[in-house]
């Protein structure tokens, strides 16, 4: 079970929430919560990674097909939305690519939308609602390869300032510089998650994420490609608690200026990982001839797994999903949608 819905939670009702990316995998599920919770929301996305099929259709949702990285001034004032320079009680921030092959294939836009786009949002926001509040999705993968596990908000990191994936982990880190300027400067509230590894239904197929490519290859009856020797460790969300872990942050008075992990503590290898979803797919054990291994990408975190204290005493969060439990959802979905 899911945690059920909180008292801060219900000061969303009527209250006007933008989300950009919102046609991707987490902000869709997002928007489905803040509109069961009684908001009114405006999501921006120009469906670089996102996919419409995720948008909903429902009375108190209004899309604008745009590019988050421009000013809003450019995409949020437009007769169709019936809004004249709307200000936002709520703004969370989702666009960007968030795959390493969906990042490292446009990582001019991802390091402009976690910059620049951030900038600019945060400073509409200051001119048009400086009392709202801003949610900024940073990432695990600010963290680097680290060489603190598990990672507390309070490491720095060890990334590679110039490597393949720099344009998303220095984009995220730069994205979090601009957060704290805006909150030490301005007195925004501004609240930063960093996410890990989620999954679940929406997924892209595509993405070239663990979960997504071992639900595929596996429905196929393919090989399952494993980068590296697969002792690497990640820890997987089941969306539907991810999406609770940000709304309770956004709502939280006690998460005003905070940095929060968000994920699942429980660690898995990635052969681990291989075997658990080969077993969910096919009913079978997977054999060592059905796994093909790859090179290792440059830069790929050697383990990773959230210190979750800090959202547990401040939020009273922690994921409700097994692995078990949301990765048949997530194979469910796979099989009637891709």
């Amino acid at each position: 079970m899911v945690q059920t819905t909180t008292q801060h939670q219900t000061n969303l009702n009527h209250k006007l929430v933008l989300v950009t990316g919102g046609a991707g995998f987490v902000a869709s599920h997002l928007i489905d919560k803040l509109l069961d919770l009684g908001a009114r929301v405006v999501g921006v996305d120009n469906f670089v990674t996102g996919r419409k099929q995720n948008l909903p259709q429902h009375p108190d949702f209004k899309f604008i097909e745009a590019d988050a990285i421009q000013p809003p001034e450019q995409y949020l004032v437009k007769p169709e939305l019936d809004l004249d320079q709307p200000k936002f009680d709520y703004i969370f921030h989702l666009a960007s690519p968030a795959s390493p092959p969906r990042y490292q294939e446009y990582p001019q836009v991802t390091y402009r939308v976690n910059t620049f786009g951030t900038d600019r949002l945060l400073e509409y926001l200051k001119k048009t609602n400086p009392q709202g509040k801003f949610i900024y999705a940073s990432s695990s993968e600010v963290y680097g390869d680290p060489e603190v596990h598990p990672q507390t908000e309070d490491y720095w990191g060890n990334v590679n300032p110039n490597g393949v994936r720099s344009c998303y982990d220095e984009g995220k880190r730069m994205g979090e510089t601009i957060c704290g300027v805006y909150t030490r400067e301005f007195d925004i509230d501004v609240r930063i998650a960093r996410i890990f590894n989620t999954y679940g239904p929406r997924l892209n197929p595509q993405d070239g994420r663990v979960i997504s490519n071992f639900i595929k290859q596996a429905l196929a009856h393919q090989s399952i490609s494993i980068y590296g020797d697969g002792a690497q460790t990640r820890s997987y969300c089941f969306v539907a608690d991810l999406v609770v872990g940000l709304i309770e942050l956004a709502t939280n008075p006690s998460a005003k200026g905070q940095t929060l992990n968000l994920g699942n503590p429980d660690e898995y290898t990635v052969i681990k990982t291989a075997e658990i979803i080969w077993q969910a797919v096919t009913g079978e054990s997977i054999r060592s001839n059905q796994i093909q291994y790859m090179n290792l990408p440059g830069d790929d975190p050697a383990r990773r797994q959230p210190d979750i204290s800090k959202a547990q005493e401040l939020l009273g969060w922690s994921p409700q999903v097994t692995f078990a439990d949301g990765l048949k959802r997530t194979v469910e979905f796979f099989r009637k949608n891709e």
